[in-house]
């Protein structure tokens, strides 16, 4: 099967699920046989995977599609001044600072982007069109995310193929747009998601969310837990002498790194964890760089910042080895997350987990069984759990052999890929 898969680049390496996840479903789907078509949306794509070759030019270029929507000029201007503007080069600094801009600040392009061929963008959706009809036309298009909505009709009606859409995290994009923006964002959205065959959510609390915030029928879309290789991790001992905290996402506000700082500070104050360790690791872009500072300084001024590691940005193989050094993991996100790939990592390493009782982390949870999850999300609350389980060492092993069993049945990539498969098997059919 011919699959254009419309992925967006970051331009850099940093811990995002919705990369983690395209990046392993691109690599099972080659293995198995079939042909990803990569098409690279915004910026250069970082994958983590070896096999990973661009299929196209990329559309979308960062720089122009920021011009379009600032200057009528650059949205008639002629494909080799565009061409310039998307060359590697230029797009590779611009994805040096696109971690300064927040989502509040891109709004309006957010909603051009979504009218697609009636936004100030509509020549990109145009020359994305031609390259797919030109190069050979897939047997299906598949979106990375809701916010492509709005290329959707034109591949449908140019090419008269199936459009599928995976389904993670929009909502923190869109929420945190001021009024009425917000509200015509996501009423455009629920337009748009006509356009579209069928939708993949990644857990089943996330298929509720968008099925009523976009109005899409239950039945159109399918739950497919994002799945991991889980023979490359390796088995933690689950140290106590010191014994280790693990923190593994973007380092953000949002993901609750400073609720983890302010709990670690007061378990350093509990005699019985004075020798306890803090290890940060994951995503870091530029923007995020004040918020890290002001972690320090409290840790700082808390005096024990002696205790704590920053690892940002960990490739693959350093991430494996984090995680094998750990004796549990918790990201105290704000946000009620779609999934938290973080979670199966670490179980996948034997390590358990302390999370909030939000979002899909209840379902995981319910399904792995290996860690805690506990409410409200408050520091104080955070450092208990965390305790009673450094407190125990023989509770911990046993639920990360519990979340590392229940991992390697139900989160294995090939899993994955196999669901996946079927969804589109049965949509190309049934064109």
């Amino acid at each position: 099967m011919r699959i254009a898969q419309l992925v967006p680049g970051s331009g850099n390496a940093f811990y995002c699920e919705n990369c983690l996840r395209d990046a392993s479903i691109i690599t099972e789907l080659q293995r198995h046989g079939h042909q990803p078509l990569v098409v690279p949306l915004y910026l250069p794509i970082v994958l983590e995977t070896e096999n990973y070759e661009p299929s196209a030019p990329i559309f979308f270029g960062g720089i122009n599609v920021y011009l379009q929507q600032k200057s009528l000029l650059f949205r008639k201007t002629p494909r080799w001044l565009d061409r310039i503007l998307d060359s590697p080069f230029l797009l590779k600094l611009a994805g040096k600072r696109s971690g300064m801009t927040q989502a509040s600040e891109l709004g309006d392009m957010t909603l051009s982007m979504l009218l697609g061929e009636k936004g100030n963008q509509a020549k990109e959706v145009k020359r994305l069109t031609n390259w797919l009809k030109e190069s050979g036309k897939p047997d299906l298009v598949q979106l990375s995310n809701a916010l492509l909505l709005g290329m959707a009709r034109q591949i449908k009606k140019e090419l008269g193929i199936p459009i599928l859409c995976l389904l993670q995290d929009e909502d923190i994009w869109i929420d945190a747009m001021p009024e009425p923006l917000r509200t015509k964002l996501w009423a455009t959205m629920s337009e748009r998601a006509s356009d579209v065959s069928a939708f993949i959510s990644v857990s089943e609390y996330y298929k509720e969310q968008m099925s009523q915030r976009l109005n899409i029928p239950p039945e159109k879309i399918h739950v497919i837990y994002t799945g991991i290789q889980t023979e490359k991790y390796k088995q933690s001992e689950l140290p106590y002498n010191p014994p280790v905290i693990g923190y593994l996402e973007r380092q953000c506000k949002e993901k609750g790194l400073d609720v983890l700082a302010k709990a670690f500070v007061i378990l350093k104050r509990d005699d019985r964890f004075k020798n306890v360790k803090l290890m940060i690791a994951g995503g870091m872009t530029p923007g995020d760089e004040p918020f890290v500072d002001g972690i320090k300084r409290y840790l700082t001024q808390s005096g024990v910042i002696d205790d704590v590691k920053f690892l940002p940005n960990l490739n693959i193989k350093e991430r494996i080895e984090f995680l094998s050094t750990l004796t549990i993991l918790s990201v105290p996100a704000e946000h009620r997350e779609a999934f938290g790939i973080y979670v199966i990592e670490a179980l996948a390493s034997g390590v358990p987990v302390v999370q909030p009782n939000h979002g899909a982390f209840t379902e995981l949870m319910n399904i792995l069984k290996g860690g805690i999850i506990y409410e409200p999300n408050e520091p104080e609350v955070l450092a208990r759990e965390m305790g009673s389980l450094l407190s125990n060492p023989e509770r911990a092993k046993e639920l990360g052999n519990i979340g590392k069993k229940a991992v390697e049945e139900r989160f294995k990539i090939e899993y994955t890929a196999k669901k996946f498969v079927e969804v589109m098997t049965n949509l190309v059919k049934n064109q």
